[in-house]
């Protein structure tokens, strides 16, 4: 005990949880008038505050802990094709989709799947949509975990409750604004804390060749730094699924439906952009930084997701007071994601499957009520999988990209080709193209065969979408005329 409180790193992160907490309870009152303020802050936000929300949930957890990983991992920057295709993907969602969000008044990706194909599809997608945010919160949960776990001295375990805990009570608290007024922390907290260690390590090195020149004596391509230097296919899954996972994410486009107005709603998509893309590269080079060794030795059981907590808290690298505050900064970062997905998961079960599917006539008090309750049941369903699954994080992200991939595709055709897409081809394309993504993950475990989950997912849904439209055409058409 005596060793944790004179430890830096655990005062500075215990500063920063405090000022989220005060948040958090400062914003009590205004969340606690509708389910309305509470799920979606009362559809009021400007360009730059709805911007920076949606910027704040894609830089969590993956683009920390998970592109620091994969870059320590690969030997290469790679993984900046992850922040690079999320923002491609926001910019073409303020292009296309962000007005018709907005417009159409929905809380939910759902919902608006609903005011195109109907109530039936809404079931349907939603069912999809909590399966791959329920992934996504366990591996939210997960990266917190990872970071709290080596700063306050605990257990897996302990680590994965007090991470569950912290996200509950400020989301539970302050629904929406909480989120909201946070991000716009965090977002200034991860910049500047992270930027500083960048700018450290690469005083510290001295010439980036002496960075180059390390990590190619440890097997690197020559051509580490290009992002596609360790092939084309993989790197194009990862732009395909940022840029088709982003357009259907209920957790970081939430604040598009909270948006003032339709324009707003499409400048804050696009503007987010220039926020997410540069953050990956600072994150990339943090790991490779570590996994050069000049800093702290690499052994061979090493875990490559501790590789920037590591670098963070070596005082070799940096003085742990800085080193504290980008520890801080990972949290925000993580923080201002697993909040928004365990939102996410909350605003989907209350207003698809509770509001629109159980109790259509409940009043608005039992909706928000429903939605105060289930912030907590969602820890029940979380938690379990971060103390029990383990895996690559950016690859376990992934899975959640690419159902909401098949969202994407759907609103896409639904909005600009409206005659083309039938309601059962949309039923096909859920059904189909999800049960494609998990048989992609089973092969590739048992050795059947490999094909990329993000592939899996676009190929199923074009193929069951066509066959849907097929159905419709010479079967469910007829069996309405024959019963007619």
């Amino acid at each position: 005990m005596e060793a944790l409180l004179s430890n830096t790193y655990f005062w500075v992160v215990v500063a920063y949880f405090a000022v989220v907490l005060f948040i958090s309870f400062f914003t009590k009152k205004i969340a606690s008038r509708s389910s309305a303020d509470f799920l979606v802050a009362g559809r009021n936000l400007g360009v730059l505050v709805c911007s920076i929300v949606v910027a704040a949930e894609w830089l969590g957890g993956l683009s920390t802990i998970g592109v620091s990983e994969k870059a320590f991992h690969t030997l290469t920057l790679q993984p900046i094709l992850y922040n690079i295709s999320t923002a491609i993907g926001m910019i073409i969602l303020g292009f296309t989709l962000a007005k018709y969000y907005r417009e159409r008044h929905v809380h939910t990706v759902s919902e608006m799947i609903e005011s195109i194909f109907g109530q039936k599809a809404r079931s349907i997608s939603a069912i999809a949509f909590l399966i791959a945010f329920i992934t996504l919160a366990y591996v939210e949960l997960t990266t917190f975990a990872t970071v709290l776990s080596p700063i306050f001295g605990i257990s897996w375990m302990w680590a994965v409750l007090l991470a569950a805990t912290i996200t509950t009570v400020y989301t539970y608290v302050g629904g929406m604004h909480a989120l909201t007024i946070v991000a716009i922390v965090n977002l200034i907290v991860r910049y500047v804390g992270l930027g500083i260690a960048l700018v450290i390590g690469l005083i510290a090195i001295g010439k980036f060749s002496n960075l180059s020149t390390r990590l190619i004596e440890l097997g690197a391509p020559q051509n580490y730094y290009n992002p596609f230097s360790i092939g084309w296919t993989a790197a194009f899954s990862l732009i395909l699924g940022g840029i088709f996972g982003g357009m259907a994410a209920q957790a970081s486009i939430q604040p598009i439906f909270a948006a003032k107005n339709p324009l707003t709603a499409k400048r804050a998509a696009i503007l987010s952009a220039l926020f997410i893309a540069p953050f990956g590269i600072i994150t990339a080079l943090l790991g490779l930084m570590a996994r050069s060794g000049i800093f702290f030795e690499v052994g061979p059981n090493f875990d490559p997701k501790m590789a920037l907590p590591t670098l963070l808290m070596t005082p070799g690298f940096i003085h742990p007071v800085l080193g504290g505050l980008a520890i801080a900064a990972i949290l925000a970062a993580i923080l201002s994601t697993i909040g928004p997905v365990s939102f996410a998961i909350v605003t989907i079960a209350t207003k698809d499957i509770y509001h629109g599917l159980i109790n259509k006539d409940a009043s608005d008090e039992s909706v928000l009520k429903f939605a105060k309750r289930l912030v907590i049941l969602v820890n029940l369903v979380t938690v379990p999988m971060a103390l029990f699954i383990k895996g690559a994080i950016l690859d376990a992200g992934y899975f959640s990209y690419a159902i909401r991939a098949i969202g994407a595709i759907v609103i896409l055709l639904g909005i600009y080709k409206i005659k083309w897409i039938s309601k059962h081809a949309v039923y096909f394309a859920f059904i189909g193209g999800t049960l494609a993504i998990i048989l992609s993950i089973i092969a590739k475990k048992f050795g059947w065969f490999e094909i990329d989950k993000t592939y899996a997912s676009i190929i199923a849904t074009i193929f069951f979408i066509v066959v849907g439209n097929i159905y419709t055409k010479y079967f469910a058409n007829k069996n309405q005329l024959s019963k007619a």
